[in-house]
């Protein structure tokens, strides 16, 4: 079923589209998160030609952020990537980032855990978001669960969706859409 979003009440939210996990040379490269980068723009230029907000996260890690966690420690399980102040962390350059843009800098894989995300787009009276950036199954799928839960509506364009494995991504989809979603291509989304 086709999602229309209105375009006053929405944004797309495009999710870690950075050098370390789209470029062939990022310490967490995945094939599935490169070829995504030509969806997820189209879907931005739609979505800002129709009037809608632009969001971008950039999951960013200060070198000893995990020094003496006792248990959550991305650098363990991950190995150190998009570090600080790295070629890495920054955006890929096919996307058109503007000066009214918002781009999120978060320390985990929730894009709403202590940063500015919920109070901006609340303050712009946003309530829909077309969800889509990489990885299906960690980011994107705890920034759109985390989105649901705040009653944010969360559409997942799948298509425009990266992952390292495809399981991975169809478990992640699935899952939005069974609990707190939904999922389309990205034909199927409309901004009015």
């Amino acid at each position: 079923m086709p999602a229309t979003l209105d375009s006053d009440s929405a944004a797309v939210v495009v999710v870690d589209m950075q050098n370390g996990f789209c470029k062939p040379d990022g310490a967490l490269y995945a094939p599935g998160s490169e070829a995504v980068i030509e969806p997820v723009v189209d879907l931005v230029e739609r979505a800002r030609d129709a009037g809608a907000q632009v969001v971008y996260t950039r999951d960013v890690h200060p070198p000893g952020q995990f020094d003496g966690n006792h248990y959550y420690d991305e650098f363990e399980r991950w190995g150190e990537h998009v570090v600080a102040g790295s070629w890495e962390a920054e955006l890929v350059d096919e996307l058109d980032v503007r000066d009214d843009d918002l781009v999120v800098e978060k320390h985990t894989y929730d894009a709403f855990h202590e940063t500015q995300l919920d109070g901006w787009l609340s303050a712009r009276g946003v309530d829909d978001l077309a969800v889509c950036g990489t990885l299906a199954n960690v980011c994107v799928l705890h920034t759109a669960g985390s989105a649901g839960l705040r009653d944010y509506r969360p559409v997942l364009v799948e298509d425009a969706i990266g992952a390292i494995e495809e399981d991975h991504r169809e478990y992640a989809l699935e899952h939005a859409d069974w609990l707190f979603g939904e999922v389309e291509q990205q034909d199927d989304v409309t901004f009015a």
